[in-house]
């Protein structure tokens, strides 16, 4: 008796689909070891333009030219201190101007806080993890894909900021953004951002000594990267300089074509208070009022200009209703204030000092409490100068010291695991004994001398803040990495 059966059929069944976690374990396989980092420091190399031709190919193999950057309408910011809170103020007020003549926003700027994708934003809000994912796999695709067809090795991608860039690029074209913000991440002329032919405007914050192996060790050198991002034809503003720093970039214009730079001081309402911030350090009415003339330019060029002798309504309410965490950042949880500024230079540190100094209440009992890192740079000149610009207060009780591991048990999260420290280091606390041993020296004759703890993680040194509130009110300044700040907040959110 024969027997039938039926046909087999073969189902195929779709990749499963790559997610936010997927896209940030793939990028921290481009972050820098250690190793590596440290022997690009200590070599002479600087920074040339091969950078900028390896960024050119790069767009080129995932199917974007820089001329593409031109319907973006980017705006450049270079500078050492303020650019990501200028960033911030400027997409704050252009803000204001939505739906006409922008549309969508998009601004770029790092490092992170606590998610990578805080760096590429749209409209104020970081790109949600499905889109993050979506456009970083497809960027990874495209670069694997175009590797195997000319003959190269799939696995070699540009290092970790490099490819964010790109990321952002990419997202920022395929979104329709109209208006893109980019902060330039180390120096200027040769950072991966400035693959930009023709931004609408370009400015420098406040610059200062930071990242000498890589742009030299003198304002005029570090200056002379800085106005790198000067674009022919284009209109460059700056805050205060010195001299030597103003007659380097003044020569760059020259050299390059620009149609002139402006230094711009503090506007005459943010000056008088009259315009209140939504970052209210003092420090920060500079990076407010190159806002004002950088996004009023913008709007020139849109085809919307805008007077500012006295500030616009809409322009107002930008800056009053910025947000920038971990930037003169208060949080208060019970009987906690959280006092976070992420300022990890010796500038900026100074300044951080007095804005806390300036809420310091001499009379009040309340206990204070400072917990500070810096795990890459030179954290001994940077906690003498924190301390110097808080001696007149001298407000601590208690100094805590720890390293930017997250948490006790499950070490880092994710987004910010980094690899460019030394791990030796980190495990034995030796920057944090150090710290403790350079505050101790610094403070000696300080009419208070706080208790000073050593401790692994950030959430130890939460613990320890957590044990002194039991006991009353506690005011706590947290500063010298914005690695620190990121970790911090996600515990205190965890």
């Amino acid at each position: 008796m024969a027997t039938s059966s039926s046909p087999s059929t073969t189902t195929t069944s779709s990749p499963p689909q790559r997610t936010y976690s997927d896209a940030v374990t793939a990028l921290n396989t481009l972050q820098t070891n250690f190793s590596t980092l440290q022997s690009a420091r200590t070599s002479t190399k600087k920074q040339d333009s091969q950078l900028l031709a390896q960024v050119v190919e790069s767009l080129r193999r995932i199917g974007h030219a820089p001329s593409d950057l031109t319907k973006l309408n980017v705006i450049h910011i270079a500078g050492t201190k303020g650019k990501g809170s200028t960033c911030a103020f400027i997409s704050s007020i252009l803000s204001q101007y939505r739906p006409s003549p922008i549309t969508k926003i998009g601004m770029y700027t790092s490092p992170h806080l606590r998610a990578v994708r805080e760096r590429i934003q749209i409209n104020g809000a970081a790109l949600p993890e499905e889109l993050f994912a979506r456009y970083f796999f497809e960027v990874w695709d495209r670069m694997e894909a175009s590797a195997r067809a000319e003959g190269h090795d799939p696995a070699a991608k540009p290092g970790y900021f490099r490819f964010l860039t790109l990321v952002a690029f990419h997202t920022y074209l395929c979104e329709g953004v109209d208006t893109a913000i980019l902060e330039v991440g180390i120096g200027g002329g040769y950072d991966s951002t400035n693959v930009v032919e023709r931004p609408t405007v370009t400015g420098i914050t406040s610059l200062g000594i930071d990242h000498v192996g890589v742009l030299g060790g003198t304002i005029e050198e570090i200056a002379w990267h800085k106005a790198g991002i000067l674009k022919a034809g284009r209109p460059m503003f700056t805050a205060p300089q010195t001299e030597g720093a103003l007659g380097v970039i003044r020569a760059r214009v020259e050299e390059r074509g620009a149609a002139g730079v402006t230094v711009v001081g503090v506007h005459p309402q943010i000056t008088s208070g009259e315009v209140r911030l939504g970052l209210p350090a003092e420090y920060q009415k500079v990076n407010a009022s190159l806002a004002v003339a950088i996004a009023a330019e913008h709007l020139g060029c849109l085809g919307a200009p805008v007077e500012t002798e006295v500030l616009p309504e809409r322009f107002r309410k930008g800056l009053e209703e910025v947000v920038w965490p971990g930037r003169c950042q208060v949080k208060v949880e019970g009987n906690v204030e959280w006092c976070i500024d992420g300022a990890h230079t010796v500038e900026s540190l100074s300044v951080a000092g007095e804005w806390f100094s300036g809420r310091v209440d001499k009379n009040a009992t309340t206990t204070r409490v400072l917990i500070f890192n810096q795990q890459t740079r030179d954290s001994t000149a940077l906690i003498c100068s924190l301390a110097t610009s808080l001696a007149a207060v001298s407000p601590f009780d208690h100094a805590i010291f720890c390293t930017n591991v997250t948490w006790k048990d499950a070490g880092y999260k994710a987004d910010l695991v980094s690899m460019n420290t030394n791990p030796t280091q980190v495990s034995e606390l030796q920057v944090q004994k150090t710290l403790e041993a350079a505050w101790k020296e610094q403070t000696a004759a300080w009419r208070k001398q706080a208790e000073t703890h050593v401790v692994a993680t950030i959430e130890g040194a939460v613990g320890v803040v957590g044990e002194l509130s039991a006991k009353g009110e506690v005011q706590v300044f947290v500063t010298g990495s914005l690695h620190l700040v990121g970790g911090l907040l996600e515990v205190l959110d965890g």
